[in-house]
């Protein structure tokens, strides 16, 4: 299984690619959401991970991106937003789906 993580966090990311490949998945890493929706819309994955807050393009924008451009990746969302800030967030993205 082919993965996408788009995490700017460089311990978070790697603490998360490492358990991933210890259990033999293959994972690509992208530090922003513009390189992240540049390897979504340009290689194909079985899943793709996707921070909320990261640089250059938040991972919503990222997300809407690549839906309109019609790649239904299943997508796990990460975030360390609390729930009170994800209620306008959270209605964003059962839109998407």
């Amino acid at each position: 299984m082919k993965i996408l993580l788009i995490e700017d966090e460089k311990k978070v990311a790697s603490f998360i690619k490492r358990g991933l490949e210890e259990e033999f998945f293959s994972v690509d890493v992208a530090y922003d959401g513009e390189k992240g929706e540049f390897m979504a819309l340009t290689s194909d994955y079985d899943l793709i991970i996707l921070d909320l807050l990261l640089p250059k393009k938040n991972g919503l924008e990222v997300l809407k991106s690549l839906r309109a451009n019609k790649i239904n990746t299943p997508v796990l969302i990460l975030t360390a937003k609390i729930w009170g800030q994800m209620i306008t967030s959270r209605s964003h993205l059962l839109l998407l789906n």
